[in-house]
């Protein structure tokens, strides 16, 4: 009777050891943990969303960054160059002028269509309507020259496309390599240019170089960097450094 009370007496001490072991236990246990939000996540559920918009992905089409960033430039039309007040400006409207090739159709007039050259008058030629200005206008501005003139007593309603077949050529002067004339090639750049010409001599200003422009306004010089772009009819000019 004496051993049964003795360890009654214990059992209470014992279980409560055990109890806090176990409890000490799933305290070092590894749960589910609440964070607090951050700053910045605070100020979201406070105020809406943050200003600073999220990061855009972008896609590479296999080419890789450098090649679609080229085809993108050479699929659009250039943007006008500017580094300065009174800096040179490239019009994306082309406008033509003599020595350019034009390719007329006249649908459904095969006498008609043909290849026109404009001449140093300004001027093309063609059947029946003879001379027609062409030097300051666009191809669709001289189609619907053209077409006005075949209106009138020739064609009821005729129909007119004008494409340019070749551009009137460029020129390079000063210290390049082969420097004179050359065919114009659609996007060109001033650097573009050089190439062409075989390249700067070794006493070539290569930095900058004036180019010579004309447009509707008249003719004018400017002094470019080398990326500027290049209209049919442009001069360059590359100068010679002095050390």
């Amino acid at each position: 009777m004496a051993t049964v009370q003795v360890a009654r007496a214990f059992r209470l001490p014992i279980t409560a050891v055990m109890t806090a072991l176990v409890l000490s236990g799933c305290m070092r246990t590894t749960g589910p943990v609440a964070v607090a939000p951050a700053p910045s996540d605070l100020d979201s559920m406070a105020y809406g969303a943050p200003a600073t918009p999220a990061p855009v992905a972008v896609a590479d089409t296999g080419s890789g960054a450098i090649g679609a960033l080229r085809n993108a430039f050479a699929a659009s039309p250039r943007a006008a160059y500017a580094a300065a007040p009174g800096a040179f400006r490239y019009d994306s409207a082309y406008h033509l002028d003599a020595g350019d090739r034009l390719r007329v159709v006249v649908y459904g007039q095969e006498g008609l269509t043909n290849t026109y050259a404009i001449d140093a008058a300004g001027s093309i030629t063609m059947p029946l309507i003879g001379q027609v200005p062409a030097r300051g206008r666009t191809t669709s501005g001289l189609a619907g020259e053209i077409a006005a003139k075949l209106r009138t007593g020739y064609i009821r309603e005729p129909s007119v496309a004008v494409e340019i077949e070749a551009y009137r050529p460029f020129f390079i002067l000063g210290e390049v390599a082969a420097p004179g004339q050359y065919p114009y090639v659609p996007n060109m750049t001033v650097e573009s240019a050089v190439a062409i010409a075989g390249g700067f001599s070794p006493r070539a200003k290569r930095d900058m170089v004036t180019l010579t422009h004309t447009d509707a306004n008249g003719s004018a010089r400017y002094t470019v960097p080398l990326g500027t772009p290049m209209s049919p009819g442009d001069t360059v000019f590359v100068g010679e450094r002095w050390f």
